[in-house]
């Protein structure tokens, strides 16, 4: 095991994530929709959701909106054995807009918890791992959320993307992380893994936005990166999301996705 390894394990250990059994979980389509407060950004300086193109505040039935991506990623995966190409390119849009503005609205405000692993937003609480794990795993990617919120930050990003892939940054200033974010990728949407905590990152614009379940204000939060407490970290790993071919391919074949 490298010394960068053991010290990202190491870190890791603290993580906000709670053991649990190793099961299959389905999620229950006949929740009803919920009225709930709207919920705006944590930050200091406000963020316009227009400039942004994002929704900040939920909406449709949760249930409809992934029932509706089960019947998209179906006509997906014909298009993909036809036409490869244009199919990982409209997966990767699909991807951003269905996650940033369909599902992850429904999770702000959700509240955090150590050991929370809620299925339902807005119910319950949920841990900064699991609310990676399972709005993945509603999107439709196939895997065990209970195993990779209970991951390592480290081996949670090499779910996603190959080790040699990944990109791992470590006792940076934001601005000098910010420069190398802006050097190796584009606007997307990346997983992140930092000494104690993992969460989404945006790239916009480029600028960084930090999506995670905040133990700082115990909440699911959207965040300037850079003015986000819960952001600082002596340690990086980056893994790509919307910008990973290899992950999309994955996505549209139903390929399970292991630790």
């Amino acid at each position: 095991m490298s010394k960068l390894t053991a010290l990202l394990a190491f870190l890791t250990l603290l993580n906000c994530q709670q053991k649990r059994d190793n099961k299959i979980e389905v999620f229950q389509t006949e929740i009803q929709p919920e009225i709930v407060e709207v919920i705006e950004p944590v930050d200091d300086v406000k963020m316009d959701s227009s400039k942004l193109k994002l929704n900040f505040k939920p909406k449709g039935n949760y249930a409809s909106i992934l029932q509706q991506i089960s019947i998209d990623k179906a006509y997906f995966k014909n298009l993909y054995h036809s036409n490869p190409n244009k199919a990982l390119d409209s997966v990767s849009r699909y991807i951003y807009s269905k996650l940033l503005n369909d599902i992850v609205p429904h999770w702000y405000g959700t509240e955090w918890d150590f050991n929370g692993y809620t299925n339902i937003p807005k119910n319950g609480e949920i841990a900064c791992g699991y609310f990676v794990s399972t709005t993945l795993k509603h999107f439709g990617f196939n895997l065990n959320r209970y195993r990779m919120a209970q991951a390592a930050g480290l081996d949670e990003a090499k779910l996603l993307q190959p080790r040699n892939a990944l990109k791992v940054f470590s006792n940076l200033t934001f601005e000098e992380l910010n420069q190398k974010l802006n050097l190796v990728y584009k606007d997307g949407l990346y997983f992140v893994g930092l000494d104690n905590h993992v969460g989404y990152v945006l790239l916009k614009d480029k600028v960084p936005y930090f999506l995670h379940s905040s133990y700082c204000v115990d909440q699911v939060v959207i965040e300037l990166a850079e003015t986000s407490p819960c952001f600082s970290s002596n340690i990086y790993v980056f893994a790509e999301i919307t910008t990973n071919a290899s992950l999309l391919k994955k996505w549209i074949l139903n390929e399970r996705l292991n630790i």
